[in-house]
């Protein structure tokens, strides 16, 4: 549609500025942004709807007005609810780069101006998706009336006979038909969207899993952008993994390929739909944030145990709404760090924690979609490149141990280490540490402490993706990582070197005859069980290892050694 045409309809209560000779450029969307620098998410031909709630300074507004005009923008529409009047710089500016400028009256939502403006486009390119179009306001609508993304999705399969699935960055269903996909699939899907995301290529991207192609479509929200890198930046140095682990998919059952390019457009339309309800989902996570940085500043500066009880105890009834009793807690902190170390990982890790805490572990059952996320009940805050969660357990279901129903390290990751890989691919980290659950105000700080303690001990590990847990603190892995490399390889070489040796010439299994013989507590019968050996056979290996080595694994001391070297190689 052209933008003559928007100036003429009375509905949307739009006012010239500037550009008159330039109403008969094409409008191909529309995107809401309070960003001094969208330019990543525009793609060209876009009407830009802003609030200006970033500016600050009239030198703001050149730099914002080059990028729209940079990235061709087709017009700039200024809401006037919260002005007096449209700064008289922003109207130069927008004459300067001929950049056609409306203002926007302040009886007239921005929703109403994007319905119409995609209503039209859609409507233009084909008839296909305008019910999709037609119920917009009904997919952001919360509570019983509304449905989310799950009624643009239903439509897709009504009116053009496609299934489609919204799928989180770790493979979480988000919305889609009944039956979901399998987990396994969701995992795959993941890893190539976000494998794909590295690369350079615009999508659609399409994936294979088991025989059936999916189209994937990346779900770009404007207001969940965790870690820019400066203001005024082109479209082209945008890096990707600065938001690549927080973005939604769009998996579509169908092997786009040979698409017209109308059709695409119209699917890209659905994404940006979409990402209508990722924003609003991410707005309803102010409060927790906000109360979890309150809780962690407290901590952090020595507040008293009263003091940051009475914020847990405004805490409690937003993140576990009807609870009796003051929960206990747990605290679990995350790091993403990129080699170059330009990108800004603690918003990053921010996004990235919402997401694993409310992601099913291995096993369990896939919430249905719509209904309540278990990240609802965590509050994530960041300080410098720290993610920091405070997760709540109802004290009655953590009187035993205090980690039975909360967060376990060893399985935190599980269903999301494939995916996460293959987003963080080689120049990546994600580490992270749980610390045990506390009943009190006055835990807290050796929580904090413990999780940042447990993170550490993660860090030093190999992987892209690494946690651990509390209760390992309390054992030699935590002394174990942080072995100077040289103190390591001369301690594991002089004891296993000759083992080695005399396993590649011989073939005598000496060095899993020893993990098996220490693993079953020096027991000659279980060990001989365990390796389905004859004990006189056993006995003749041992002694073997003993010559070679000079030790004694009748010793407490040498077993130990032995054990040591084991975990260290």
């Amino acid at each position: 549609m052209r933008l003559r045409a928007l100036l003429n309809t009375d509905a949307l209560g739009l006012r010239l500025l500037g550009g008159e000779d330039q109403l008969d450029r094409a409008v191909r969307g529309v995107m809401t942004t309070d960003l001094k620098d969208p330019s990543r998410y525009l793609s060209g031909g876009e009407l830009v709807l802003t609030g200006l709630a970033w500016w600050h300074d009239p030198a703001d507004l050149e730099p914002f007005v080059r990028i729209l005009a940079d990235a061709g923008v087709s017009a700039l529409a200024v809401g006037e609810a919260e002005l007096r009047a449209v700064p008289d710089e922003l109207t130069l500016a927008c004459a300067r780069h001929r950049l056609p400028l409306f203002g926007v009256d302040e009886s007239v939502a921005f929703a109403t101006v994007t319905e119409h403006v995609v209503r039209q486009v859609s409507g233009e390119r084909a008839g296909d998706l305008a019910a999709v179009v037609d119920r917009h306001r009904r997919m952001m609508t919360s509570g019983p009336a509304g449905g989310g993304p799950d009624v643009v999705l239903d439509l897709l399969g009504s009116d053009l006979d496609l299934r489609a699935w919204v799928l989180s960055p770790t493979g979480r269903e988000i919305a889609g038909p009944v039956p979901g996909l399998p987990a396994q699939v969701r995992a795959e899907l993941a890893a190539a969207h976000l494998a794909a995301a590295r690369t350079d290529r615009r999508g659609p991207h399409r994936a294979t899993v088991g025989g059936t192609t999916y189209t994937l479509f990346p779900v770009h929200g404007a207001g969940h952008r965790p870690g820019t890198a400066g203001e005024n930046r082109a479209a082209a140095d945008a890096d990707p993994r600065e938001t690549l682990l927080s973005d939604w998919l769009l998996a579509v059952e169908a092997d786009a390929r040979d698409w017209p390019e109308g059709r695409l457009d119209l699917l890209r339309g659905v994404t940006q739909l979409i990402a209508v309800e990722r924003d609003r989902r991410d707005a309803a996570r102010t409060v927790r944030r906000r109360l979890a940085q309150e809780v962690l500043e407290l901590v952090q500066t020595g507040a008293a145990p009263t003091e940051v009880a009475a914020r847990l105890r405004v805490a409690a009834p937003v993140l576990l709404p009807g609870l009796g009793a003051a929960p206990h807690w747990q605290v679990v902190v995350a790091r993403v760090e990129w080699e170059g170390g330009e990108i800004e990982g603690g918003p990053v890790a921010r996004s990235l924690l919402e997401e694993i805490l409310g992601a099913p572990a291995t096993g369990e059952e896939q919430p249905r979609p719509g209904g309540p996320e278990q990240n609802d009940r965590t509050a994530v805050a960041h300080t410098g490149e720290e993610a920091i969660a405070l997760v709540p357990l109802p004290a009655v279901s953590a009187e035993h141990d205090g980690t039975e129903s909360g967060v376990a390290a060893d399985t935190l990751l599980e269903a999301v280490r494939d995916p996460l890989s293959a987003g963080l691919d080689d120049d990546g980290r994600l580490t992270l540490g749980v610390s045990a659950a506390v009943h009190s105000a006055e835990g807290l700080r050796g929580a904090l402490e413990e999780a940042r303690h447990a993170r550490r001990v993660a860090a030093a590990r190999p992987g892209r993706v690494c946690a651990a847990g509390h209760h390992e603190l309390a054992s030699h892995v935590l002394l174990l990582p942080f072995v100077p490399d040289d103190v390591r390889r001369a301690f594991t070489a002089r004891l296993l070197d000759p083992l080695r040796d005399y396993d590649r010439r011989h073939r005598a299994e000496l060095i899993p005859t020893l993990e098996a013989f220490l693993e079953s507590d020096g027991s000659w019968t279980r060990c001989a069980t365990r390796l389905h050996l004859h004990v006189n056979t056993l006995r003749y290996r041992v002694g073997r290892i003993e010559q070679l080595t000079g030790r004694d694994l009748s010793r407490l001391e040498d077993k130990l050694d032995f054990f040591l070297a084991l975990r260290m190689s």
